[in-house]
This record gives structure tokens, C-alpha cells and sequence, in this order.
């Protein structure tokens, strides 16, 4: 199971939480109250915009939608990924990611 520390874009919000297999990001965000703000979830506005701190080899791979996000935003993945689209992959982990907009 991978550990995952959500941090603020300001960095004095901070939440670890425990990742089932697989888990999406954007869920645990939802189920533990991430400081991570969203707006679309569907890979369109940018808004949950992450930096990967921690742990991007720990993340599946994104797909060419997120990828088409993050080049007009002119951001590299794999530092750089929306909480929308990125997945824990199966397996002990410790992922640490920060918010680029404000929650």
C-alpha cells in the first residue's frame, strides 16, 4: 500500500494518508479532504495541477490527455501531473505531492 502526503500550494496544509492498490488521487483527495483544489476532473482546466515531490516511479504513467494539459501548461511530467488523472500503482510506495494552485 503507498503512503501519500498532499501538501498545500503554500505548504502549512499537509495530510498523509494510506493508498489502497491502484487508488486514484483525486478520490483519496475527495475521501480525506486533501488540500488539492479541483475543478473539471476530467483532465480539461489544469486546476489540480500537482509538483511530484516524491515518488513520481510510484505513479502509472499518464495518458495523452493529462500529457496534452501539461504541455499547454508548459509543465514535464513526471514532475509535474494533474490529481485528477494520476494513480498510485500497486505496491508499497511513499508519494509526496504539492498543490500548484490555491485550495
Amino acid at each position: 500500500m503507498a503512503t501519500v502526503l498532499f501538501e498545500s500550494c503554500d505548504g502549512k496544509r499537509r495530510i498523509t494518508v494510506e493508498a489502497p492498490n491502484g487508488a486514484a488521487l483525486a478520490d483519496l483527495c475527495d475521501d480525506h479532504e486533501a488540500p488539492i483544489p479541483f475543478s473539471c476532473r476530467s483532465a480539461s482546466c489544469a486546476t489540480c495541477h500537482i509538483e511530484v515531490l516524491e515518488g513520481q516511479d510510484q505513479l502509472l504513467p499518464p495518458e495523452d490527455e493529462e500529457l496534452d494539459v501539461l504541455d499547454a501548461i508548459s509543465s514535464q511530467a513526471p514532475r509535474y501531473r494533474l490529481a485528477c488523472c494520476a494513480k498510485a500503482k500497486p505496491g508499497p510506495a511513499k508519494i509526496h505531492v504539492k498543490a500548484q494552485n490555491e485550495y
